[in-house]
């Protein structure tokens, strides 16, 4: 009989609360996640032992078969997982069975929304793994020692709001939960059922899964001896690293199912790449990329990187050094002989070797991606995904500037979709004859990009324009200077050079056009001095009447937008003022005089900012200039 000592009741974190009446209430569909979330825990806690003994191998004492057990008991009703692994503490019990240690608990219960499947399938996303118990157990029992504890920990809770927790005798390290099944879970506690759940789903578990076996005594000759029975141990799974295997003998379902255990993801991944290299470095890779984004993809502090094992002894779950930060999606498993055992972060960061793998694993993500490219639909998904992320890669990687280029998506004036599906290659095979560079432009949303004035020009002449609305995009164009040696050109930037598209003839009437309204220019420049830092004609423009544009080495508006929302400062600059001379209110302003033409300069200023998405200082006196022109 276990004695109970220091016995308190605690209550749960809130969020803790919630999740635990989701789970308890709610989540039916696919209830047998939880032995493939327990046996997960489990292997962790033996890899966590593994890596703690390499400085301290008393942690084994006599025990150094690392092994998960499950047993059940039909008339009980009740499932057991056992593991010798590191354990835990009191003050380790309380942390991790009390709250959701993982960052990012709003972010879980923010994207729960009610539909079975769905919610089932972020479950183990976000570090709530355990909980899952609750869906089949109507109490949970956790009795857990920490490999460098005298004392055990007995945790207990029906999952209404608070536990139980209490010291305890416990002579074995690791951790021993017993979940009490609801009534009508009670078909989990059956041995064939939870063999094929090890199979199913923890097949690729390194660590021994073992269920006993009761066979009919035999004697030394081989004969059954009757009325007698002996109790074995037999491993289910295949208790093999999954990455050490050749690749010929692990099938499609079995990548999946690593995939799901090492990303705590229900999906899916949309493609993997497993390879072996050998020569100078010698390492294991298993690279993934997922079908759907981790909540934490975009926070600083989010997990990122593979696991890392030395020869498949763990080191760490999120080994980040070993890809760059714009391939933060990819998951993994790197498995090396060429790092010390000992290694930390500090030293991770420090050896050369971990380098020369970046490199080599970077490029064979890339190469991963670029495969999976040949299926639209499955790039497509992934690009929906993880695009904005693969576009920072331009301005972190120049190395690999070019491999990233081919992988880039966009929306062009090609297909006038918000869908961003046509590669720097599409573009280039459509490009007109004469064409010398690839035309885009940058704005706060599709809409804006699409109808944007400076189009004008371009659509007319059937020229293609990029369509770029992401608030990374002028970042990305910034670092992304040329593509298959053709340079970028932003239509909304210095002067306007369709090269060999426009004849000979056109450019000597824009320049007759230009010298007849020398005078208006001048005017107008006049008139707004304080605003504009230069006025002019414009062929860009068909249909509006104006539009401004700024220097082809300032800061786009984008840009300057997005920083003055985050309260950086940006220097001033003026716009500059292009007029189209073949528009009416152009030739309206041109007879007009005195303040009535610098009201009509000033209108046609506004509305230019107005068309490029910008805002004006003094949107009062706008209406008041429009109104007095309406009303004239």
């Amino acid at each position: 009989m276990t004695t109970a000592t220091h016995e308190e009741t605690l209550g749960f974190q809130t969020e803790v609360k919630q999740l635990l009446h989701l789970m308890i209430h709610s989540l039916y569909s696919n209830r047998e996640i939880f032995l493939r979330e327990l046996i997960s825990n489990a292997a962790d806690a033996c890899d966590k032992l593994r890596y703690e003994a390499l400085d301290n191998d008393a942690l084994y004492g006599n025990d150094s078969d690392l092994r998960i057990e499950i047993e059940h008991d039909a008339k009980a009703g009740t499932v057991t997982v056992r593991d010798n692994g590191i354990g835990m503490n009191r003050d380790e019990v309380i942390r991790n069975l009390g709250t959701i240690a993982k960052s990012g608990t709003a972010e879980f219960l923010k994207q729960l929304s009610g539909e079975q499947q769905k919610d089932a399938k972020l479950i183990g996303q976000f570090g709530v793994g355990f909980y899952s118990g609750f869906i089949v157990a109507d109490e949970v029992t956790v009795r857990t020692r920490r490999a460098d504890a005298e004392e055990g920990v007995e945790w207990r809770s029906k999952g209404e709001g608070e536990f139980t927790i209490a010291d305890i005798d416990k002579p074995e390290r690791g951790t021993e939960i017993i979940l009490h099944l609801k009534d009508d879970a009670k078909e989990f506690a059956d041995d064939f059922r939870l063999r094929n759940l090890v199979r199913k789903y923890s097949d690729h578990i390194d660590v021994p899964v073992r269920m006993p076996k009761t066979e009919t005594a035999k004697d030394d000759d081989g004969n059954e001896i009757e009325g007698s029975e002996v109790t074995t141990w037999e491993t289910v799974n295949e208790a093999q690293a999954l990455w050490v295997r050749p690749k010929s003998e692990v099938s499609d379902d079995e990548y999946k199912a690593f995939y799901k255990h090492i990303a705590h993801d229900f999906s899916d991944p949309l493609t993997w790449s497993h390879n072996k290299v050998e020569g100078k470095l010698e390492y294991t890779s298993l690279l993934y990329v997922p079908g759907r984004a981790p909540f934490d993809l975009y926070e600083r502090d989010g997990a990122r990187g593979v696991r890392l094992y030395v020869q498949r002894v763990f080191i760490m779950d999120d080994a980040e050094q070993f890809l760059p930060l714009y391939l933060r999606f990819v998951k993994g498993v790197v498995d090396t002989k060429d790092l010390s055992l000992n290694v930390s972060r500090e030293l991770l960061q420090k050896d050369p070797q971990v380098d020369k793998m970046k490199s080599a694993l970077t490029k064979r993500a890339l190469d991963m991606l670029k495969k999976l490219a040949k299926d639209k639909e499955g790039y497509q998904t992934f690009w929906n995904t993880f695009g904005s992320v693969l576009k920072e890669g331009p301005a972190e990687d120049y190395a690999n500037r070019d491999k990233i280029a081919e992988l880039l998506r966009f929306s062009t004036t090609h297909t006038d979709s918000t869908t961003q599906d046509q590669s720097l290659a599409d573009y280039v095979s459509r490009m007109k004859e004469g064409q010398q560079k690839i035309y885009y432009i940058v704005a706060d949303s599709f809409n804006a990009a699409k109808h944007s004035p400076h189009l004008e020009i371009f659509r007319k002449k059937g020229v293609e324009v990029l369509l770029l609305h992401d608030r990374i995009d002028e970042w990305l164009m910034s670092h992304l200077t040329e593509y298959d040696g053709k340079s970028f050109a932003d239509v909304a930037k210095g002067n306007l050079d369709l090269g060999d598209i426009e004849g000979e003839e056109e450019k000597q009437a824009q320049e007759e056009t230009a010298k007849a309204k020398e005078d208006l220019i001048k005017r107008v420049k006049e008139a707004l001095s304080d605003e504009v830092q230069e006025v002019r004609v414009t062929h860009r423009l068909t249909d509006s009447p104006a539009c401004v544009v700024l220097s082809e080495h300032e800061m786009g508006f984008q840009m300057r937008r997005i920083m003055e929302a985050a309260g950086q400062p940006v220097p001033e600059v003026k716009p500059i003022l292009e007029l189209n001379p073949e528009h009416a209110l152009v030739a309206r302003l041109e007879t007009a005089e005195g303040e009535r033409f610098g009201d009509l300069a000033r209108i046609l200023l506004d509305q230019a900012i107005i068309a490029e998405g910008g805002h004006l200082n003094d949107p009062a006196a706008y209406v008041k200039r429009l109104n007095a022109l309406l009303t004239a």
